[in-house]
Protein backbone atom coordinates (compact mmCIF):
# COMPACT_ATOMS: atom_id res chain seq x y z
CA UNK A 1 0.00 0.00 0.00
CA UNK A 2 1.17 3.40 -0.84
CA UNK A 3 2.04 5.22 2.10
CA UNK A 4 -0.29 7.96 3.15
CA UNK A 5 2.63 10.88 2.84
CA UNK A 6 3.78 9.46 -0.56
CA UNK A 7 -0.22 10.23 -1.71
CA UNK A 8 -0.58 13.50 -0.32
CA UNK A 9 2.96 14.64 -1.68
CA UNK A 10 1.67 13.44 -5.42
CA UNK A 11 -1.78 15.40 -4.97
CA UNK A 12 0.09 18.46 -4.21
CA UNK A 13 2.31 17.80 -6.83
CA UNK A 14 -1.13 17.67 -9.21
CA UNK A 15 -2.02 20.92 -7.84
CA UNK A 16 1.33 22.65 -8.49
CA UNK A 17 1.76 21.39 -11.79
CA UNK A 18 -1.55 21.94 -12.69
CA UNK A 19 -1.85 18.26 -13.80
CA UNK A 20 -5.47 17.24 -13.46
CA UNK A 21 -5.11 12.99 -14.35
CA UNK A 22 -5.50 10.87 -11.34
CA UNK A 23 -5.82 14.01 -8.62
CA UNK A 24 -9.15 12.76 -8.03
CA UNK A 25 -8.33 9.17 -7.43
CA UNK A 26 -5.52 10.22 -5.46
CA UNK A 27 -8.11 12.29 -3.18
CA UNK A 28 -10.56 9.46 -2.60
CA UNK A 29 -7.99 7.12 -1.93
CA UNK A 30 -6.52 9.72 0.77
CA UNK A 31 -10.05 9.98 2.67
CA UNK A 32 -11.24 5.98 2.01
CA UNK A 33 -8.21 3.97 2.39
CA UNK A 34 -5.80 6.51 4.31
CA UNK A 35 -8.67 7.98 6.68
CA UNK A 36 -7.42 11.40 5.82
CA UNK A 37 -10.44 13.51 7.29
CA UNK A 38 -11.92 16.26 4.49
CA UNK A 39 -10.90 19.23 6.61
CA UNK A 40 -7.22 18.41 6.89
CA UNK A 41 -6.78 17.61 3.27
CA UNK A 42 -8.66 20.69 2.10
CA UNK A 43 -6.65 22.78 4.68
CA UNK A 44 -2.87 21.67 3.07
CA UNK A 45 -4.50 21.84 -0.35
CA UNK A 46 -5.50 25.30 0.24
CA UNK A 47 -2.16 26.61 1.57
CA UNK A 48 -0.52 25.08 -1.41
CA UNK A 49 -3.09 26.98 -3.33
CA UNK A 50 -2.21 30.24 -1.39
CA UNK A 51 1.37 29.45 -2.65
CA UNK A 52 0.58 28.99 -6.09
CA UNK A 53 -1.08 32.16 -5.98
CA UNK A 54 1.88 34.33 -4.46
CA UNK A 55 4.26 32.45 -6.81
CA UNK A 56 1.57 34.30 -9.49
CA UNK A 57 2.08 37.13 -7.85
CA UNK A 58 5.71 37.48 -8.03
CA UNK A 59 5.55 37.05 -11.62
CA UNK A 60 7.60 33.36 -10.85
CA UNK A 61 4.40 31.50 -13.00
CA UNK A 62 2.04 32.11 -16.05
CA UNK A 63 -1.47 32.95 -15.77
CA UNK A 64 -2.39 30.27 -17.49
CA UNK A 65 -0.25 27.79 -14.73
CA UNK A 66 -2.82 29.54 -11.73
CA UNK A 67 -5.77 28.86 -13.81
CA UNK A 68 -4.86 25.01 -14.29
CA UNK A 69 -4.32 24.62 -10.65
CA UNK A 70 -7.60 26.28 -9.39
CA UNK A 71 -8.91 23.86 -11.96
CA UNK A 72 -7.13 20.84 -10.50
CA UNK A 73 -8.14 22.22 -6.94
CA UNK A 74 -11.52 21.92 -8.44
CA UNK A 75 -11.71 18.53 -9.58
CA UNK A 76 -9.91 17.12 -6.03
CA UNK A 77 -13.28 19.75 -4.82
CA UNK A 78 -15.82 17.52 -6.31
CA UNK A 79 -14.69 14.47 -4.54
CA UNK A 80 -14.25 16.06 -1.20
CA UNK A 81 -17.13 17.80 -1.22
CA UNK A 82 -19.67 14.97 -0.66
CA UNK A 83 -16.91 13.92 3.06
CA UNK A 84 -17.30 17.91 3.71
CA UNK A 85 -21.06 17.91 3.98
CA UNK A 86 -21.18 14.61 6.38
CA UNK A 87 -17.99 16.03 8.27
CA UNK A 88 -18.78 18.15 11.60
CA UNK A 89 -16.04 20.01 10.92
CA UNK A 90 -15.85 22.83 8.15
CA UNK A 91 -13.05 24.58 6.41
CA UNK A 92 -11.69 27.54 7.68
CA UNK A 93 -12.21 30.04 4.41
CA UNK A 94 -12.04 33.88 4.37
CA UNK A 95 -15.27 33.57 3.02
CA UNK A 96 -17.42 32.70 0.25
CA UNK A 97 -18.05 34.41 -3.23
CA UNK A 98 -20.50 33.72 -5.99
CA UNK A 99 -18.88 34.63 -9.22
CA UNK A 100 -20.35 34.74 -12.95
CA UNK A 101 -20.80 37.00 -16.25
CA UNK A 102 -24.42 38.60 -16.21
CA UNK A 103 -27.02 37.06 -19.05
CA UNK A 104 -26.15 37.84 -22.53
CA UNK A 105 -22.61 37.82 -21.86
CA UNK A 106 -21.44 34.90 -22.96
CA UNK A 107 -17.30 35.51 -21.84
CA UNK A 108 -16.09 33.99 -19.11
CA UNK A 109 -12.09 34.26 -18.66
CA UNK A 110 -11.88 37.41 -17.01
CA UNK A 111 -14.38 35.94 -14.12
CA UNK A 112 -12.40 32.50 -13.99
CA UNK A 113 -9.44 34.21 -13.33
CA UNK A 114 -10.50 36.19 -10.55
CA UNK A 115 -12.05 33.35 -9.27
CA UNK A 116 -8.45 31.35 -9.25
CA UNK A 117 -7.19 34.55 -8.08
CA UNK A 118 -9.58 34.18 -4.53
CA UNK A 119 -9.16 30.26 -4.28
CA UNK A 120 -5.57 31.10 -3.91
CA UNK A 121 -5.92 33.84 -1.51
CA UNK A 122 -8.29 31.27 1.09
CA UNK A 123 -11.57 31.93 -0.31
CA UNK A 124 -14.80 29.52 -0.90
CA UNK A 125 -15.07 30.27 -4.84
CA UNK A 126 -18.76 29.12 -6.57
CA UNK A 127 -18.82 29.86 -9.99
CA UNK A 128 -21.80 29.62 -12.06
CA UNK A 129 -20.47 30.40 -15.09
CA UNK A 130 -21.53 33.01 -18.03
CA UNK A 131 -24.93 34.31 -19.88
CA UNK A 132 -26.62 33.70 -15.88
CA UNK A 133 -29.48 35.50 -15.35
CA UNK A 134 -29.84 37.28 -11.87
CA UNK A 135 -31.92 34.71 -10.52
CA UNK A 136 -28.94 32.17 -10.61
CA UNK A 137 -26.85 34.69 -8.69
CA UNK A 138 -29.23 34.95 -5.96
CA UNK A 139 -29.98 31.43 -5.68
CA UNK A 140 -26.45 30.41 -5.47
CA UNK A 141 -26.15 33.27 -2.93
CA UNK A 142 -28.56 31.67 -0.84
CA UNK A 143 -28.18 28.07 -1.34
CA UNK A 144 -23.77 28.62 -0.27
CA UNK A 145 -24.38 31.06 2.25
CA UNK A 146 -22.45 33.35 0.66
CA UNK A 147 -20.98 36.96 1.40
CA UNK A 148 -19.85 38.25 -1.44
CA UNK A 149 -21.91 38.21 -4.60
CA UNK A 150 -19.06 38.74 -7.77
CA UNK A 151 -20.47 39.95 -11.27
CA UNK A 152 -18.72 40.13 -14.52
CA UNK A 153 -20.26 42.00 -17.47
CA UNK A 154 -17.84 42.14 -20.60
CA UNK A 155 -20.04 44.43 -22.97
CA UNK A 156 -21.57 47.58 -22.41
CA UNK A 157 -24.60 45.76 -23.68
CA UNK A 158 -24.71 43.63 -20.44
CA UNK A 159 -23.88 46.37 -17.97
CA UNK A 160 -27.71 47.34 -17.03
CA UNK A 161 -27.71 43.10 -15.57
CA UNK A 162 -25.50 44.72 -12.76
CA UNK A 163 -27.76 47.28 -11.98
CA UNK A 164 -30.63 45.00 -11.98
CA UNK A 165 -28.40 42.73 -9.61
CA UNK A 166 -28.34 45.11 -7.37
CA UNK A 167 -32.23 45.98 -7.72
CA UNK A 168 -33.27 42.34 -7.31
CA UNK A 169 -31.71 42.32 -4.26
CA UNK A 170 -33.43 45.01 -2.98
CA UNK A 171 -36.35 44.14 -3.96
CA UNK A 172 -36.27 41.13 -2.06
CA UNK A 173 -35.02 42.64 1.13
CA UNK A 174 -31.35 41.21 0.82
CA UNK A 175 -29.22 44.02 0.13
CA UNK A 176 -27.47 44.27 3.12
CA UNK A 177 -26.94 40.43 3.16
CA UNK A 178 -24.72 40.21 0.43
CA UNK A 179 -22.14 42.34 -0.50
CA UNK A 180 -21.74 42.94 -4.65
CA UNK A 181 -18.73 43.62 -6.66
CA UNK A 182 -19.04 44.21 -10.86
CA UNK A 183 -16.02 44.19 -13.00
CA UNK A 184 -15.47 43.85 -16.97
CA UNK A 185 -13.77 46.24 -18.84
CA UNK A 186 -16.38 48.54 -19.57
CA UNK A 187 -17.30 49.15 -16.16
CA UNK A 188 -15.45 51.26 -13.59
CA UNK A 189 -15.59 52.49 -9.79
CA UNK A 190 -18.03 55.52 -10.91
CA UNK A 191 -20.39 52.65 -12.54
CA UNK A 192 -20.26 50.58 -9.08
CA UNK A 193 -20.86 53.61 -7.13
CA UNK A 194 -23.86 55.03 -9.29
CA UNK A 195 -25.66 51.43 -9.12
CA UNK A 196 -24.96 50.94 -5.55
CA UNK A 197 -22.61 47.85 -5.94
CA UNK A 198 -20.08 47.43 -2.89
CA UNK A 199 -16.81 47.41 -5.35
CA UNK A 200 -15.35 47.36 -8.18
CA UNK A 201 -12.10 45.28 -9.45
CA UNK A 202 -10.21 46.70 -12.28
CA UNK A 203 -8.28 43.49 -12.48
CA UNK A 204 -8.18 39.99 -10.73
CA UNK A 205 -5.83 41.44 -8.00
CA UNK A 206 -7.89 44.46 -7.24
CA UNK A 207 -11.07 42.43 -7.20
CA UNK A 208 -9.08 40.13 -3.92
CA UNK A 209 -8.29 42.81 -2.64
CA UNK A 210 -12.20 44.50 -1.89
CA UNK A 211 -13.29 40.81 -1.35
CA UNK A 212 -10.47 40.61 1.59
CA UNK A 213 -11.90 43.89 2.58
CA UNK A 214 -15.36 43.49 2.41
CA UNK A 215 -15.47 40.23 4.73
CA UNK A 216 -13.00 42.15 7.26
CA UNK A 217 -9.63 40.66 6.06
CA UNK A 218 -8.14 43.53 4.27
Amino acid sequence: MVAREDLLNELLKRLDEAEPEGADTIARDLLEKQGVKPVELVTVLSKKLKEIGEKFGKGEIFLMDLVGSAEVMNTIMEVLKPALEKSEEKPEYLGTVIIGTVEGDIHDIGQRIVASLLQAAGFKVIEIGNDQPIENFIKAAEENKADIIGASALLTTTMPMQRKLVEELRKRGLREKYKVVVGGAPTSPEWAEEIGADGHGADATEAVEIAKRLVGKG
